[in-house]
């Protein structure tokens, strides 16, 4: 069990008083506090089910345009690097919603955040093929990014608090498994649809699925046992502000949030144009079967789960290190001009990536000593702030020197991750004291 997930629930319970048994006077007796379902109680399933529909609700909405630039850039006329906006706009509504949202959830409670969060995402996704013009697109996609924020800004909180502190590794590597089925699963089903009938019926038919695996996580989820409502103060020395400061002026957490920031802002690039290059000569493969290519998360889903057995045999620093360097592998990959070697090169780089982020956001709440929610918020604002400010930079690139360009910035993003890993970044793994 990594100490960042006990410690996290050991905070929570020692804020409302539950940490000790409470001996009832003229009694004699006590009663046992709230520990979690453990693995394999019906509690249990049904929270990672209900993750893993969360998961698929947030993500598939949240990239199923990604799937289909290249034909949405033909039908609105705008460029490779404007139409990636679709994209950069949502991932940037997003980050700004993050920090919001863990408030929320403090005052409210977790389950609640998330139930609003995605109902209210569901229904702008629905909304958005009937959008008149790309402006205003973009502006209903930073909307719906900063409603679809609720839920990874959240999730892990939830999980803490509901889960056994033996299986919470276990928990949260499903859930981040399911965040990119989820993300799979937005690009697979909107692209083939895009190639037949428009990019409007695609992401149009993403969302009304989005919607069905919303209602099986609102229906399944478990009401909160461990949850204690926490006042919202945004000055003083428990304060929100107080609490992001604590946690940016650490150089190893702002270590870890500039490898989401670049990795995240790498990753998303490469999936922003390699349907446009592969769509151009000599491979004029139809956006139908390019969205095929996706399949490549697949990659991700195992190595999310295997990283986090790797990172407790071998340490983070090592493993989050190597992940780095497998994504820089299958990046050089995807410049050898023949398409099966593109394709194994997205499997490595997309497996090198997941296992990269689900060691980072696990380590995050592990070394923070204060504000855990507050530092896990601002790794996930890192996160898709580089989404957005990379994945549309690097679309620069692209169109002013085609793949290899694009390769070359995101190739040095991945490099500069790991020179900053490799110097801040502990050896030994990092026990906190405690708030």
């Amino acid at each position: 069990m990594p100490a960042w997930y006990g410690r996290a629930r050991e905070d929570a319970a020692a804020r409302a008083g539950q940490l000790q048994q409470e001996v009832h006077p003229g009694m004699g007796s006590s009663r046992r506090v709230w520990e979690g379902y453990d693995k394999g109680s019906s509690g249990y399933r049904r929270i990672l089910v209900a993750l893993l529909c969360a998961g698929v609700a947030t993500f598939a909405q949240l990239y199923s345009v990604q799937g289909v630039l290249p034909i949405m850039a033909e039908d609105l006329h705008v460029d490779a690097a404007q139409s990636a906006l679709a994209v950069s706009a949502a991932t940037l509504g997003l980050a700004v919603g993050v920090i919001p949202w863990s408030l929320v959830s403090d005052r409210w409670g977790r389950l609640r955040a998330m139930v609003i969060a995605v109902v209210a995402a569901t229904c702008l996704g629905v909304l958005m093929g009937f959008m008149p013009t790309f402006e205003a697109l973009v502006a209903l996609r930073f909307v719906e990014g900063m409603a679809l924020g609720g839920i990874p800004a959240v999730a892990m909180a939830y999980l803490a608090e509901e889960v056994s502190p033996r299986y919470g590794a276990v928990a949260a590597g499903t859930y981040i498994s399911g965040t990119s089925l989820g993300g799979l699963f937005g690009r697979i089903v909107a692209a083939p649809l895009a190639d037949f009938f428009g990019w409007q019926v695609g992401t149009s038919v993403v969302a009304l699925l989005a919607a069905a695996a919303a209602v099986v996580f609102i229906v399944l989820a478990p009401r909160q046992r461990g949850f204690t409502p926490q006042p919202v103060r945004l000055t003083g020395e428990q304060g929100l502000l107080s609490h992001l400061w604590l946690n940016l002026r650490d150089r190893r957490l702002l270590t870890l949030y500039l490898q989401g920031f670049l990795l995240m802002g790498g990753f998303v690039a490469v999936y922003n144009y390699i349907g446009f290059h592969l769509g151009d000569e000599p491979f004029n493969v139809p956006q139908s079967v390019v969205s095929l290519l996706f399949l490549a998360y697949l990659s991700g889903t195992w190595s999310s789960a295997r990283a986090g057995s790797l990172a407790d045999r071998f340490g983070r620093r090592p493993v989050l290190i190597a992940a780095a360097l497998i994504m820089l592998g299958g990046l050089l990959l995807t410049v050898v001009p023949w398409l099966p070697v593109i394709v194994a090169g997205l499997l490595v780089f997309t497996a090198g990536f997941f296992a990269a982020h689900s060691v980072a956001n696990g380590w995050v709440p592990a070394m923070a000593t204060e504000g855990r929610a507050q530092a896990s918020s601002l790794y996930t604002l890192f996160y898709y702030g580089g989404s957005s400010a990379l994945g549309y930079a690097a679309g620069i690139a692209f169109t002013g020197a085609g793949w290899g360009g694009a390769a070359l910035c995101i190739g040095a993003l991945i490099v500069i991750a790991i020179v900053l890993a490799a110097i801040f970044l502990p050896r030994r793994p990092v026990v906190p004291s405690g708030n």
